[in-house]
């Protein structure tokens, strides 16, 4: 039988952990009431906030040089689910699963929906894979995939993708990511012109398969594989691209893809203001892509960048619906846990940005008063919001402490037992 974590040792959990978030909620709520704020009304934001899980995250990932598996690692996409479920279990932030194809690939879609519902999961926006060759297809994308000088390779690379759209329907699905690795590792390697026509013209097959309600994502990335020039590199590429193709197009931007200290709120505020923001992939970074954890690098960026969507949202109302996901490699630690951690890292940018005095903010920059406007914002962001996150998840069902529990509850020791190791089982995390 599938082990889960039951409500009966969660609500014992949280019983040891009531008195102290209790004494720091109201600590918490004293202070923001001198500034003016409505602590119970942060809590409602929190709790309606949501962050969507990567299916290949609940693996362990590795890098170009090798990969060390966990123990207890999901074989499967319905062992996916199960640890989606456990993360949702505890944090009630994490809905949303974004499937990875053809990773993920079910030949019974009902089946895979139902044991979603049955954890309270959906699946967001389904992802394409041509970046890899897969067993037993015709062609290989070695040399490009949508971009590739061979038609019968961008052919088999479109359809692929529509593929991705037809299982991801059948699944409640409402998009589709598209990240490429295309491009050139050496200077004449192919025309760079060329490669972004060829590019455009597999997408529009792709956008025309669309459903009516569907987006379309693209995704950038400055580098690797293609350490010399890749196709969709930059924001404005993927902003010209999204353009040319049509209003189901938006940009997705991904915070591990950019070159060391880019200034990625104001790509942020850019997208937002010619409508073409569709969503994120979050994650931290120190050098690459490194795919660290959310928030273990560079926290304050993450929350300046909730401060351009808080300013977003207020400009365009309900009408701003951007899509927020994790995508995150973890070598070193147990999947589940830095998953956990990072949507609560998060949810408390988002937070944080709620914080911020937008009136005051808007007084120092009429002003020109650089420093106080600086301050503005990290008198939000150095405010702990942890009670207000943990009170709205105990609310909401979840865990207090979501690591503690989950450590406390050994479902990593019962997921061992009931998932033994064999070669080539697995088929979580990227290498």
């Amino acid at each position: 039988m599938t082990y889960r974590i039951s409500s009966d040792f969660l609500a014992q959990h949280n019983a040891r952990e009531q008195r102290r978030l209790d004494a720091d909620y109201d600590a918490l709520a004293g202070m923001l009431q001198c500034r003016g704020g409505d602590i119970e009304a942060l809590v409602s934001l929190a709790a309606g906030f949501s962050v969507a899980l990567p299916s290949w995250g609940v693996g362990t990932g590795g890098t170009r040089f090798a990969r060390f598996p966990g123990k207890g690692e999901p074989r499967n996409v319905f062992d996916k689910i199960d640890d989606c479920g456990a993360i949702h279990q505890l944090t009630r932030a994490t809905p949303g699963v974004s499937l990875h194809f053809p990773w993920d690939r079910t030949t019974d879609a009902r089946a895979l929906r139902e044991a979603a519902q049955q954890h309270g999961l959906h699946f967001d926006a389904v992802n394409s894979n041509t970046f890899q060759d897969a067993a037993g297809q015709e062609h290989s994308y070695k040399f490009g995939s949508l971009t590739a000088n061979d038609p019968a390779v961008r052919a088999q690379a479109v359809a692929h993708n529509i593929d991705c759209v037809e299982l991801g329907h059948a699944l409640g699905s409402k998009g589709l990511t598209v990240w490429v690795g295309d491009g050139a590792n050496f200077p004449g390697q192919h025309n760079l012109r060329g490669a972004l026509e060829r590019y455009l013209e597999s997408m529009r097959a792709i956008y025309a398969a669309l459903p009516a309600d569907w987006l379309m994502y693209i995704e950038h990335k400055l580098f690797e594989p293609a350490f010399y020039a890749t196709t969709i590199a930059d924001w404005g590429t993927s902003f010209a691209c999204a353009t040319e193709l049509g209003p189901k197009a938006k940009c997705l931007v991904d915070l591990g893809h950019h070159a060391p200290n880019t200034n990625i709120e104001m790509i942020v505020a850019r997208l937002a203001q010619f409508g073409k923001l569709g969503g994120f992939h979050f994650n931290d970074s120190k050098y690459g892509d490194d795919d660290l954890d959310s928030g273990s690098i560079n926290p304050f960026q993450l929350f300046l960048v909730f401060n351009e969507l808080r300013d977003a949202a207020v400009r365009e109302g309900d009408a701003f619906k951007p899509a927020y996901m994790l995508d995150q490699s973890h070598n070193v630690t147990d999947p589940i846990e830095s998953l956990m951690t990072s949507a609560v890292e998060v949810q408390r940018a988002y937070i944080q940005a709620a914080l911020v005095d937008a009136q005051a903010l808007s007084h120092h920059q009429k002003n020109n008063d650089a420093l106080m406007a600086a301050q503005t914002l990290k008198q939000a962001f150095r405010t702990d919001v942890g009670p207000i996150l943990a009170m709205a998840r105990l609310r909401n069902g979840g865990a207090i402490d979501p690591v503690g529990c989950y450590r406390a509850s050994a479902y990593r020791d019962h997921k061992r037992a009931e998932r033994p190791q064999a070669a080539g089982a697995s088929s979580s995390g990227i290498v």
